[in-house]
């Protein structure tokens, strides 16, 4: 394998940002480059209650940029605001319930995870999401 590359993205660039169910999920390590892990900026609309997931090989750490909102762990809620730390190990089933602004989210797995790789929903998956199961 070639050395990885360094990789810098500015905020914002829409072209890497995918729209699935309430998620915009804007990825940070282009497929092309992942070594060990993935990396998203995670916007969840307001006023939005997302599917629970969990994942069965990756550990997830979230990292709350902005907003706030529930998080659903387990099925035990906790407050999120800008600044709070999760991580969450495999098999944690977790969703997100957000108030009046967008719940904006630093998501990282180890090893790495996409919509379409180590993502199992209870019940249908959101659009854009594959079905694992």
């Amino acid at each position: 394998m070639d050395k990885p590359r360094i990789l810098h993205l500015p905020t914002g660039d829409s072209r890497n940002v995918q729209r699935l169910g309430p998620y915009g999920l804007e990825t940070l390590i282009p497929e092309s480059d992942e070594l060990q892990m993935t990396a998203y900026r995670v916007t969840i609309e307001p006023h939005s209650t997302t599917a629970v997931s969990h994942h069965r090989i990756a550990e997830e750490l979230y990292y709350v940029l902005a907003g706030q909102g529930t998080a659903l762990l387990d099925g035990v809620a906790h407050t999120l605001m800008a600044g709070d730390f999760l991580r969450l190990p495999p098999g944690v089933k977790h969703g997100f319930v957000t108030q009046s602004e967008p719940l904006v989210m630093l998501d990282i797995h180890s090893p790495g995870s996409r919509p379409d790789r180590d993502v199992y929903f209870d019940g249908a998956p959101p659009s854009g999401f594959a079905d694992n199961e």
